[in-house]
C-alpha cells in the first residue's frame, strides 16, 4: 500500500472513531469493515491489499499487547477459570462439534470441516467489549469476553495448523501427538513472555525519558512475538504474557503510575490506527472472495456456529465457573470472528493445497465472517440491555 493510501485510510478512521466518541453503542470496527466493502468498488482502493504475513507480524503483535497491557489483573485472577477453559477446552469442542455439523451440510470431509470450524473458532470482540460496558456498566462479562478473545488465538493456531497438515496428508493425527504439541507451543510462548516482560519492567528503570520507555515498549511487544516464533512456540501467547507482565510489576507500586500514563497514550493512539488500517483492508479484501453461491452454507454455518458456541460455553461453564444462562448467552453472542480468522483464511489461501476444497471455504468463512460482524455487533448491545439491566 502506497503512503497516500494509508493517510487516507487513517482519516476515514479518525472520522469513525470521532462520530463514536459522540455516540453510544457504536461498534467502530463492524462500520470500518462495511465501509471496507464500499470502497472495494472505486478503482483507487484496489491497491489495498492484506497478505497473512502482514496481519500475524504487523498487526497482531500490537494488538494483542495493547490488550494484554490494558487488561486488568485482578479480573483475571477473579475470572481465570471461565477463561481458561473457554480459551482451551471449550475451544477443541467447538472445534471438533461445529466440524461434525459442518460436515453434514457441506461437500467437505470432517477433516476439512473442522478446518472450517478451526478458522470461526477465535474470537475477536474489539467491536463489543467497550459496546457491551457502556450498555450495561457490567465489567465481568466484558473482562471474561475480553480474557478469552486474547487466550483462545494460541489455541485456534495450534488447530489450525493440525488440522491443515492432516488435511493436506502432510502428517496423520496423533492425538498425544497433538496434546504434547499445544503443551509446548502455549506453555513455552508464555513463558517466553513472562520472563521478557519481567525483564523489560526492570530494564526500563534505565531510561529516563519518557520516548525511550516506549520505544522499549514496542520492542517488547514484537520482540516477545518474533523469539517465541523462532524458538517454534506461540508468538500469540508470547505477546500477551509479556503484556500482562508489565502490566502487573507496573500494578505492583504507585511510582510506576507515569509510565502506565505514558503507555497509555501512545498503545491507545497506535490501536486505534492499526485497527483503522486493519478493518477498512478487511472490509476491501471481502469482496474478492464472497460469491452469491456461498451466502447459504454461510447463513447455516453461522446458525451452527452460534449455537455450538452456546452449548460449550454453557458445558464448560457447568464444570469449571458455573453461570447464568443470561451470562451464556452474551458470552456466546459476543464471540465475534476477526482478524485472526481472516489470518487462517489467508494463510490457508496461499497454501493452495491440492485436495481440499480451499476456494470453497475460503468464499464460506469470508462470508460468515461478515455475517458476524455485523449481525452479532449491531445487535449486542439491546441483546446486553435486555438480559442485564
Amino acid at each position: 500500500m502506497s503512503i497516500e493510501l494509508i493517510i487516507i485510510l487513517l482519516a476515514i478512521g479518525y472520522i469513525v472513531y470521532t462520530i463514536d466518541k459522540k455516540k453510544d453503542d457504536f461498534p467502530v470496527p463492524t462500520i470500518l469493515i462495511l465501509l471496507g466493502v464500499g470502497l472495494a468498488f472505486i478503482p483507487y482502493f484496489d491497491s489495498a491489499q492484506l497478505t497473512e504475513y502482514t496481519i500475524y507480524h504487523v498487526f497482531l503483535p500490537a494488538l494483542l499487547f495493547v490488550s494484554a497491557y490494558q487488561f486488568p489483573i485482578k479480573d483475571l485472577r477473579k475470572n481465570a477459570s471461565i477463561i481458561l477453559s473457554l480459551a482451551t477446552i471449550g475451544i477443541i469442542l467447538n472445534v471438533l462439534f461445529l466440524g461434525y455439523l459442518i460436515s453434514l451440510i457441506s461437500p467437505l470431509s470432517f477433516v476439512q470441516s473442522a478446518l472450517v470450524a478451526a478458522i470461526l473458532t477465535p474470537t475477536d470482540p474489539v467491536s463489543v467489549v467497550s459496546v457491551i460496558k457502556k450498555a450495561t456498566g457490567n465489567e465481568q462479562i466484558a473482562s471474561m469476553v475480553d480474557g478469552e478473545s486474547m487466550l483462545n488465538d494460541g489455541t485456534s493456531i495450534v488447530l489450525f495448523t493440525t488440522l491443515l497438515s492432516v488435511a493436506t496428508r502432510e502428517k496423520g493425527f496423533s492425538f498425544t501427538s497433538f496434546l504434547g504439541d499445544f503443551l509446548l507451543v502455549s506453555i513455552g510462548g508464555a513463558v517466553i513472555g513472562l520472563i521478557l516482560g519481567y525483564l523489560v519492567s526492570k530494564i526500563v528503570h534505565y531510561s529516563h525519558h519518557r520516548n525511550y520507555q516506549l520505544m522499549l515498549s514496542i520492542i517488547l511487544a514484537y520482540g516477545s512475538f518474533l523469539i517465541a516464533e523462532a524458538a517454534g512456540v506461540s508468538g500469540v501467547l508470547a505477546t500477551v504474557a509479556s503484556g500482562m507482565m508489565i502490566s502487573f510489576e507496573y500494578g505492583r507500586a504507585v511510582k510506576e503510575d507515569h509510565f502506565r500514563e505514558s503507555l497509555d497514550g501512545f498503545w491507545e493512539i497506535a490501536e486505534g490506527s492499526l485497527l483503522s488500517i486493519l478493518f477498512l483492508v478487511i472490509g476491501i479484501e471481502l469482496t474478492d472472495y464472497m460469491q452469491i453461491n456461498y451466502w447459504l452454507y454461510a447463513g447455516i454455518i453461522f446458525v451452527l456456529m452460534i449455537l455450538v458456541r452456546f452449548i460449550t460455553t454453557y458445558a464448560v461453564s457447568k464444570v469449571f465457573h458455573p453461570l447464568s444462562w443470561r451470562y451464556t448467552t452474551i458470552l456466546s453472542w459476543a464471540g465475534l470472528k476477526g482478524s485472526m480468522s481472516v489470518f487462517l483464511i489467508l494463510t490457508l489461501h496461499a497454501k493452495s493445497a491440492s485436495g481440499i476444497h480451499s476456494d470453497w471455504i475460503v468464499g464460506v468463512s469470508f462470508t460468515v465472517i461478515l455475517l458476524s460482524l455485523t449481525i452479532q455487533s449491531l445487535t449486542m448491545a439491546p441483546l446486553s440491555r435486555s438480559l442485564l439491566k
